[in-house]
C-alpha cells in the first residue's frame, strides 16, 4: 500500500514558491493565487509509521502542516500534480529511505512530487496551459500525474545479450547502425567491422556500446589528436602542440595531461588541482539534471584524482541567448533561454549547496546564436597532500571496487551524444541521456574517499562519468587486464540489461582499485559513512577486458585494440573565404542625455549588469576559507576580479581562481579572441594580488562541429594558447574540449555557436593578507589607467553590441608589454601601493569605474584630455584586456611604482556620488552613481528576484 503525505506552509504568505510563480505570470487568466505543496509517497510500512516520518522528516511543525492520505485543497481550485517519470532518479528517494531506516521504519520504496494549487475562476486546462507556458516541468523528465501510481516498484526482466551481425553489413548499414546512438563514422565502424573479422565472430552488443564510448570524441579527443593539414600545410596535432610548450614550463607541475585533473605544487606538503569540463548536450535538452551533473562529475574529476582529493572550490560559466529573445528565433527542439539561464542556476545552487563546496567564481556571456545550444561549463579545485598527488596504478590482484551512487537507465550514451550535433530530434531521440544529481550522495562518498585514502585503501581511481563504468574500469585495466561481474553491480531497480549497466552514467559512482589486504577496512569505511560499495571484480593480468553477467560472458575485448585502435584521422582547415563585412563606427553622442543613455544599454547589457541576485544563491561561504568575497566594499556589492580562499585555516597561504573568455571576439577573430580569454584570466588573477608566475592554466574549447572551416578558427586558437604560454612561461595543465556546438535542422539550416575559448587560471599566494579589491578606499586618491587602450578595435565591444553593430577589427593583444604590466601590477600590490586594482575587459573602461565606485560607494571625476585625438567613445568603451585601473595615494608614488610602462592619470575619486567625465575640461556628462546602479542590477533582479 501506499501512504501520502502532503506538506504546505501554514502561512500562504511564506510559500515563496507560490507567489514566486504567481508574479511570474503576466497573463494572470483569472488566477488569484497560487499555493504549492511537497508531496511524499511512501511504499511498504503502516500509517503509524508514516505519521512519525511526517512529524520527523517533512514537515516543519513551526510553520509547515501536513496531511496523510487526504488532499489539503478544499475543493474550490485547480491542482496538478508535477513528478519525475518512473525510472528516473530522484535524488531525494535515497535520503528518504535511509532517514527513515534510522528511524526504525523499514520502506519498500518512496517517492517525491510537487503539488500546484490555483486558485480562481479557472478550468483545468488553463491550469494546464499555465504550467506548460511557464514551463513548471520538462517532459523529457517529469510528468503530469494524471493518476496516483498503484506502486512505486520499477520490476522488470534482464534482456538479453544481442549480437550484431556486424562483419556481414555494407558500408550503408554500418552508418545506419551509427547514427543517433554510437556516433562513430565510417572508417571507425569499418575498423571495428575488421577486427571482429579477424578473431572470427560478431560482436555482442555490450562490445561494441563500449567501443563506441571509449573512440567518442568526448572520450577519444580524436580531432585533438589528428594529423593536421592547415591551409594545406601540415601542422602538428593540437594536442602535441600544447603538451609540447606546456612541459616546457615545470617549475610548478606536479602532474599534468595524465589524470582527472591538473596538479601543481602548493605550500607544507600539499598540492593543488583544477579541472572543468562542460555539460552542454545535457543541458540543452534539461538544464536542471545537465548542470547538475556537470557540477556532480567535475568534483568527482577532483576527488579521482591521485589517490583522492577534496574539492574546494566551483566555479560555473553559462553562455545563452539573451533571456528576452523574441521566441520566434528559437530553433525547433531548443529550449528558451530565460527558462535555460534559470533551471541551470537553481541546479548549481541545489548541487553545490548541498554537497559543502563554495561556488565563488563564475559568469554569463550572452550571445543569440547561442539560442540553439548553450554552453555550460563548470569547473572545480581541489586540495591533497603531495605524496598521494599522482596517478596511481593498479597492482595485479587488486579489488574492482564501485562506490557511491546505485545504476539506472539514466545517462545511458551521455558520451556518444554529447560527441554529436544537435538536431530537432535531439531533444527527443538522446533523452535517455539525461541524469539527475545526487548532491547528498556525492557528499558522504567524498567523506568516506578521504578518509580511505589515508588509510592506504586506495591504489587508483577513476570517476564514473562519460561511459559509465565502461570508461572508468576500461581505463583503469589498459595496463593489466580487468574482470567484471556486472550482476554484482547495485541498481536502483530490475530489469537493466548488460550492457545497460555497463555503460550508464548514474551519478554519484566512483570506480576503485583497492589491495585486497586492505578490501574489509575499506568497505568499514564505506559502511561508517553511510555509502554503499560493491565488489565488481579484479585486475587479472589478462590484458583483456572481460566482463560478465552471472555465468554468461557479455564482453571480451583486447585492451590494445580498445585503447590503441582507434584509427588516427587526418583532418584539413580551410580558412573561411566569406569576409567580415565592415561596419561604420556609431556616431559619437553628442548631448549629456545621449552619453547617459548609451553607458545605461551598456551597464543593463547582460554580459555587463550585475550578478548578484544569482550569486546570492550559491553558497561561497561553506568551509569558511573565503577571503575574498565575489561581492565586495562597503555595501557587498561592488564586483571582485578572482577569488581568493584559505584551504589551509591555520596558515596564511592562499589559492586564487580566475577565469576570461568572449565568445563574440573569437567569432571575429579566433586567435586575437583566444589570446583576450587568456589575457583577460591572467588580469583577473593579478587583480587580487596574484603572481602570475605561481600559477597554472586550464584550457576549454567548445566549439562547432569541426568542419574545415572551424577546424582553421580552433587551430589559430591553439595557436593563441600555445603563444600565451610562451609570453607568460607559465602551463596549461588540465583541459577539455567539446566539439559539437552546431545545430542542423531538418530544413538543412545550420547554427554554428559562438566559438567558446575559456581560460582558467589557478594558483598559490605566500600570504593571503597580500591580496587587493576593486573597491575605492580612499576620496581624492589618483585614479590611473595602466596600459594603452587598442581605440581603433572595437570588434565585438558591447558598445558595438548595444549600437547594433558588430566590427571586423578585435584588440591586439601585445603579450611583451603585458607581461611588464602585470609584473608591475603585482609588485604594486606587494609592496601596498596599489589602493584598489580592476582589470579592464567587456564594457571598457567606464564600466571598470563604475564597478570600483559601486564598491567604494563614492564618486570619480575623470578628463580625457590625453586622449584629445581620440574618439571618447572609443576610449571610455574600448575593450582590450590587460589594462588596468589602479588607485593611488598620489602622483610622486604612481611615477615611481609605474615607471618604465605605459600608464595615464585620469583623474581622482570622490565623495559625491557622482561619475563625471570630461575632455580638455569640457563636461562630456555626469552621472549619478545610484541610477546607474539600479540600471545595472535590474536586469537580473527580473529573473532571480
Amino acid at each position: 500500500m501506499i501512504h501520502t503525505i502532503r506538506v504546505t506552509y501554514t502561512n500562504e504568505k511564506e510559500d515563496g514558491k507560490g507567489i514566486g510563480i504567481l508574479n511570474e505570470l503576466q497573463n494572470k487568466n483569472g488566477v488569484t493565487k497560487i499555493r504549492t505543496h511537497k508531496i511524499y509517497r511512501l511504499e511498504g510500512t503502516n500509517k503509524k509509521d508514516v505519521e512519525k516520518l511526517a512529524k520527523k522528516i517533512f514537515c516543519e511543525e513551526i510553520n509547515q502542516t501536513y496531511s496523510i492520505d487526504t488532499p489539503l485543497t478544499n475543493g474550490k481550485s485547480q491542482t496538478l500534480e508535477i513528478a519525475y517519470k518512473p525510472g528516473v532518479m530522484n535524488p531525494e528517494v535515497g535520503s528518504i529511505i535511509k532517514s527513515a531506516k534510522d528511524l526504525g521504519v523499514h520502506l519498500q520504496a518512496a517517492d517525491t512530487s510537487w503539488e500546484y494549487e490555483f486558485f480562481g475562476p479557472l478550468s483545468k486546462k488553463t491550469a494546464q496551459e499555465i504550467v506548460e507556458k511557464l514551463k513548471l516541468y520538462n517532459t523529457i523528465v517529469e510528468h503530469i500525474v494524471e493518476t496516483p501510481p498503484e506502486t512505486l516498484q520499477i520490476k522488470g526482466t534482464v534482456g538479453p545479450t544481442t549480437i550484431i551481425l556486424l562483419r556481414e553489413m555494407s558500408d550503408e548499414q554500418l552508418l545506419e547502425l551509427s547514427k543517433d546512438k554510437l556516433f562513430l563514422n565510417l572508417e571507425e565502424m569499418k575498423v571495428i567491422q575488421n577486427y571482429f573479422k579477424s578473431i572470427k565472430r560478431d560482436p555482442k552488443d555490450c562490445e561494441l556500446e563500449t567501443l563506441a564510448q571509449t573512440w567518442s570524441e568526448h572520450c577519444a579527443h580524436k580531432t585533438f589528436k589528428a594529423n593536421l593539414i592547415v591551409d594545406g600545410k601540415k601542422k602538428l596535432p593540437l594536442m602535441k602542440r600544447l603538451k609540447k610548450e606546456a612541459l616546457k614550463h615545470k617549475k610548478h607541475i606536479v602532474s599534468a595531461f595524465v589524470d582527472n585533473s591538473g596538479v601543481m605544487d602548493f605550500y607544507n606538503g600539499f598540492a593543488i588541482c583544477g579541472k572543468a569540463e562542460t555539460h552542454n548536450s545535457p543541458s540543452a535538452i534539461e538544464p536542471y539534471g545537465g548542470a547538475m551533473t556537470g557540477s556532480g562529475g567535475v568534483f568527482r574529476d577532483v576527488v579521482g584524482t591521485g589517490r583522492g582529493a577534496k574539492t574546494i572550490v566551483s566555479t560555473d560559466i553559462f553562455c545563452f541567448a539573451h533571456p528576452d529573445m523574441n521566441p520566434s528565433n528559437l530553433p525547433s527542439g531548443c529550449l528558451p533561454p530565460d527558462y535555460l539561464l534559470k533551471r541551470c542556476v537553481q541546479a548549481v545552487r541545489d548541487y553545490g549547496n548541498r554537497v559543502g563546496i563554495p561556488t565563488n567564481n563564475g559568469s554569463f556571456h550572452f550571445h543569440n546564436d547561442f539560442r540553439a545550444k548553450p554552453t555550460v561549463l563548470v569547473g572545480a579545485y581541489g586540495i591533497l597532500p603531495k605524496k598521494y598527488a599522482k596517478k596511481g596504478n593498479p597492482k595485479f590482484g587488486d579489488a574492482a571496487v564501485a562506490i557511491g551512487g546505485r545504476t539506472g537507465r539514466d545517462g545511458i550514451h551521455g558520451a556518444t551524444f554529447s560527441s554529436a550535433e544537435m538536431t530537432d530530434r535531439t531533444i527527443n531521440v538522446n533523452s535517455s541521456a539525461v541524469q539527475i544529481g545526487n548532491a547528498i550522495e556525492e557528499k558522504r562518498t567524498f567523506d568516506a574517499m578521504v578518509e580511505a585514502r589515508d588509510f592506504g585503501c586506495i591504489r587508483a581511481i577513476q570517476d564514473c562519468g562519460a561511459g559509465g563504468f565502461s570508461s572508468a574500469f576500461g581505463e583503469m585495466g589498459e595496463d593489466l587486464g580487468i574482470t567484471i561481474h556486472l550482476e554484482k553491480a547495485l541498481l536502483k531497480y530490475e530489469g537493466l540489461s548488460p550492457w545497460e549497466i555497463w555503460i550508464s552514467e548514474s551519478q554519484e559512482r566512483m570506480a576503485l582499485a583497492v589491495p585486497k589486504k586492505k578490501l574489509k577496512k575499506f568497505l568499514e569505511i564505506a559502511k561508517k559513512y553511510n555509502v554503499e560499495a560493491a565488489v565488481l571484480g579484479n585486475f587479472d593480468g589478462s590484458k583483456k577486458l572481460k566482463v560478465f553477467y552471472a555465468q554468461e560472458k557479455v564482453c571480451e575485448l583486447s585492451m590494445d585494440f580498445l585503447h590503441h585502435g582507434l584509427p588516427q584521422r587526418t583532418m584539413k582547415a580551410t580558412k573561411s573565404k566569406i569576409q567580415d563585412l565592415k561596419i561604420k563606427n556609431p556616431e559619437i553622442p553628442k548631448t549629456q542625455t545621449e552619453w547617459n543613455d548609451v553607458l545605461r544599454k551598456v551597464l543593463s547589457h547582460g554580459n555587463i549588469c550585475s550578478k548578484e541576485p544569482v550569486v546570492r544563491l550559491y553558497d561561497h561561504t561553506v568551509q569558511g576559507t573565503n577571503v575574498l568575497q565575489p561581492f565586495i566594499g562597503q555595501t557587498m556589492d561592488g564586483p571582485q576580479d578572482a577569488t581568493v580562499i584559505r584551504p589551509l585555516l591555520n596558515k596564511p597561504f592562499g589559492m586564487v581562481v580566475s577565469h576570461g573568455l568572449n565568445p563574440v571576439l573569437n567569432t571575429i577573430d579566433s586567435y586575437q579572441g583566444s589570446l583576450w580569454a587568456g589575457i583577460e584570466a591572467l588580469a583577473n588573477y593579478v587583480s587580487v594580488g596574484g603572481d602570475y608566475t605561481d600559477a597554472s592554466l586550464i584550457n576549454n574549447y567548445v566549439w562547432p562541429f569541426p568542419d574545415e572551416e572551424s577546424l582553421w578558427t580552433l587551430d589559430k586558437s591553439v595557436d593563441a594558447v600555445v603563444d600565451l604560454m610562451h609570453a607568460f612561461k607559465i602551463p596549461v595543465i588540465s583541459g577539455k574540449d567539446s566539439l559539437s556546438s552546431t545545430y542542423r535542422n531538418k530544413d538543412g539550416t545550420v547554427i554554428k555557436i559562438p566559438q567558446v575559448l575559456c581560460i582558467s587560471v589557478f594558483g598559490k599566494v605566500a600570504d593571503v593578507k597580500k591580496t587587493q579589491t576593486s573597491d575605492f578606499k580612499k576620496e581624492n586618491s589618483l585614479v590611473i589607467l595602466v596600459g594603452k587602450l587598442d581605440h581603433n578595435a572595437m570588434g565585438g565591444s558591447v558598445y558595438f553590441d548595444v549600437q547594433n553593430a558588430v566590427g571586423n577589427t578585435v584588440p591586439k593583444m601585445d603579450l611583451k608589454l603585458t607581461v611588464k604590466i602585470f609584473q608591475t601590477i603585482t609588485r604594486g600590490i606587494q609592496k601596498g601601493k596599489l589602493m584598489s586594482v580592476h582589470d579592464i575587459s567587456e564594457g571598457g573602461l567606464i564600466t571598470t569605474l563604475f564597478e570600483m565606485c559601486v564598491g567604494g560607494n563614492n564618486g570619480a571625476i575623470i578628463d580625457l584630455k590625453s586622449f584629445k585625438d581620440e574618439r571618447s567613445d572609443s576610449v571610455l568603451f574600448n575593450e582590450a584586456a590587460g589594462r588596468f585601473l589602479v588607485e593611488v595615494e598620489n602622483k610622486e608614488t604612481a611615477q615611481k611604482l609605474l615607471k618604465g610602462i605605459p600608464y595615464t592619470i585620469l583623474g581622482k575619486t570622490t565623495k559625491e556620488k557622482i561619475i563625471t567625465v570630461n575632455k580638455n575640461k569640457e563636461k562630456l556628462f555626469n552621472s549619478d552613481l545610484n541610477t546607474l546602479k539600479n540600471v545595472w542590477q535590474e536586469p537580473m533582479r527580473k529573473f532571480f528576484s
